[in-house]
């Protein structure tokens, strides 16, 4: 049992906790609208299925991929120039580091009101969800060179460019992916937000209205696809980061 991979323990835990969650509800009594059993989200998945998979899951995810497309594209231009530039660094990493000390759903009514309800309200607060952790892991990346690797390679010759192509890109890779795994269930949270507090389709407009009707398996099956939205978004940069950096990845044991 110890070499089972963990998706095999994964899958017991989760069967072992919806078997309880389920018995839990059933033998307790516990009212539907306050706690549904899983068997009860499973049927209003299905039977919302047109309205949740056919248009307020594709809302949300355009939201999720937009916004955090925007992030990986200027968080990595910035820390490129903080990293090349140390005034540029002096002058903005303590603002990105301040961004972070303000309570982010405190932020966010104040983006809705800047850039409106729409589709550019939804990515600017999943953006500044996710600005952050790709834009600091990238730059941590690149300011971890090996020193001895860089004296090595300016002795040699090299020049600035082939420095940074040839050692500095390669070593923050790992960095960056890091912080893309953690962005990329932030994502979720963000265009989440963004729908909470204005809109009229996507999964978070979806449960704020099933809430307030006190509809909970309808409220529980649109938790339960943002859940796997975040999921499927972290196993995505995982593989990513296997493709593009494949040193880092475990070796197998072999048996004797």
């Amino acid at each position: 049992m110890g070499q089972w991979p963990r998706s095999v323990w994964f899958g017991i835990s989760i069967a072992l906790f919806l078997i309880v969650w389920e018995a839990g509800c059933r033998l307790l009594h516990v009212p539907p609208f306050i706690l549904p059993p899983p068997s009860a989200v499973v049927v209003a998945l299905w039977d919302l299925r047109a309205t949740l998979f056919g248009l307020h899951l594709w809302v949300t995810l355009k939201e999720v991929l937009l916004g955090l497309s925007v992030s990986i594209l200027f968080g990595i231009l910035l820390a490129f120039a903080m990293n090349m530039s140390r005034v540029v660094e002096r002058l903005v990493y303590p603002y990105i580091v301040i961004s972070q000390t303000i309570p982010i759903i405190a932020l966010s009514p104040v983006f809705i009101l800047w850039f409106g309800y729409d589709l550019s309200g939804k990515i600017a607060i999943t953006i500044l969800f996710t600005f952050f952790p790709i834009v600091v892991n990238t730059y941590d990346g690149l300011r971890s060179t090996d020193k001895e690797m860089l004296q090595l390679l300016k002795t040699m010759g090299a020049n600035r460019m082939q420095i940074f192509t040839k050692l500095q890109l390669p070593s923050s890779l790992p960095h960056f992916f890091s912080g893309l795994k953690v962005a990329a269930t932030y994502s979720v949270a963000g265009a989440t937000i963004g729908e909470w507090l204005g809109a009229s389709e996507g999964l978070g407009y979806f449960g704020r209205r099933a809430s307030g009707n006190f509809q909970a398996p309808a409220l529980f099956a649109s938790v339960f696809l943002l859940s796997v939205l975040g999921m499927l978004l972290f196993w995505l940069g995982g593989r990513l980061e296997q493709h593009f950096t494949p040193h880092k990845r475990p070796r197998r044991k072999t048996s004797k």
